[in-house]
């Protein structure tokens, strides 16, 4: 079998990448719809084409040897992870076998998500402590009965907004008006600001939910480790991307080596960050307490397993990210977690801008209900265990991209 065509279609405002065998087979992954990073897509995944045209998808190690030397950390990794996540799910379909059982076998049946943003978007820009309440209570309550929550504070925010430029005078610093755009020193009234956020956060959880914080990136070691300890008694479960994070091109990993050891509360990382050599000194030198990889960043799906495995050996957790990866990026990431070892805490329950994703239409086979009690079952059928309804999906694809269905290969 080989490798017939790679194409990417934006189809209901997210990327979909498709590989298509001669032998008609295709597998398929979905990448994080962020209006700006749709088009750079599509041209990377053209680019990527010609080193994998005819080569064996059942291989997928040895593909992603032709490529994977062009890479970097997010957003520049995301398209050849998508096509590693891609030929997984071909390659199940040929084998008639579930991804998860590919990678190893699982561990577990089924795989605790956390919520970052289902239930109830933020009501606006500005956020305050009772802001932050309003939203709590909502994604309590929301029916896939989540155990976890994460909530954006500090040099995060709503829509990319920092939620600390909702009052003036909350640090030393600027913000350049881009994604992730303030990094500085916090003021005293800036500290107050965030304590009393995070306060808010856990009376409306209450004491039996776990809490974890998007924090940035931008602190300031001194001010994350004085932020760490005005909020100890919170009892958080992580506090994420500190220092360097989203989009960073680089770990500052002694910075975060400094800051694990001053704080008593576990400290994250590794969401923007690119393959195992990414992750490598962060772990060896023990700089957190949990690591993030993206599978649609990292590389994909078994250079995530092998980060969780390496960062098992440190005893590092690990809480994989997942942004607006969508339900084909949820599948993705369910079959792998549940191929992770014990040093699994849970994975970040996807999400798309556009419903239709989510309504049963345009991916079929997803787990029903979708998510119970805060877990995703593992799915048993081939591949990933869903498939895209090309019928469907045709109506809700970006003009131009209708050349996405059509192949030569025999059905």
């Amino acid at each position: 079998m080989k490798i017939k065509d790679v194409k990417c279609a934006i189809i209901a405002d997210t990327p979909v990448i498709r590989i298509d065998s001669d032998e008609g087979i295709s597998g398929f992954a979905q990448l994080d719809g962020v209006e700006y990073r749709s088009e750079y897509v599509k041209q990377q995944t053209q680019f990527y084409r010609k080193f994998v045209l005819d080569l064996d998808p059942t291989r997928p190690q040895h593909v992603m040897a032709k490529i994977n030397r062009f890479v970097g950390f997010k957003p520049w990794g995301s398209v050849a992870s998508a096509i590693e996540i891609a030929l997984w799910d071909l390659f199940g379909k040929y084998a008639g076998l579930p991804v998860h059982k590919l990678l190893g076998g699982k561990l577990r049946d089924k795989v605790r998500v956390y919520s970052t943003r289902t239930g109830a978007p933020y009501p606006h820009l500005n956020l305050m402590p009772e802001d932050y309440y309003e939203v709590a209570v909502k994604r309590k309550n929301h029916p896939f009965g989540f155990k976890i929550f994460k909530f954006r504070v500090g040099f995060h925010g709503a829509e990319g907004k920092p939620a600390l430029n909702s009052i003036p005078e909350s640090y030393y610093g600027d913000s350049l008006g881009v994604a992730h755009p303030a990094r500085g020193h916090l003021t005293e009234i800036g500290l107050r600001y965030l304590v009393q956020c995070v306060e808010a956060l856990r009376n409306a959880l209450g004491e039996d939910l776990g809490l974890a914080l998007d924090c940035g990136p931008g602190f300031s070691v001194a001010s994350a480790v004085k932020f760490s300890r005005a909020i100890e008694k919170f009892n958080i479960l992580w506090l994420e991307d500190l220092i360097t994070g989203d989009f960073y091109p680089y770990t500052a990993v002694e910075a975060y080596r400094l800051l694990r050891i001053k704080s008593n509360i576990p400290i994250h990382t590794g969401e923007q960050i690119n393959s195992r050599y990414g992750f490598k000194e962060l772990i060896e030198k023990e700089a957190v307490d949990v690591v993030g990889p993206d599978p649609a960043d990292c590389g994909g799906l078994s250079e995530i397993k092998w980060i969780a495995e390496f960062a098992e050996l440190h005893q590092i957790m690990i809480a994989p990210h997942s942004g607006f990866n969508g339900p084909i990026g949820l599948m993705a990431s369910v079959h792998v977690s549940s191929t992770m070892p014990a040093n699994f805490i849970a994975m970040e329950f996807p999400f798309a801008s556009n419903s239709a994703w989510w309504d049963n239409t345009l991916v079929k086979g997803l787990p029903q209900p979708l998510v119970e009690n805060g877990y995703v079952n593992v799915p048993e059928k081939p591949g990933l265990g869903i498939e895209l309804d090309e019928n469907t999906a045709r109506k809700y694809t970006r003009e131009g991209d209708e050349d996405f269905f059509e192949t030569d290969a025999p059905k």
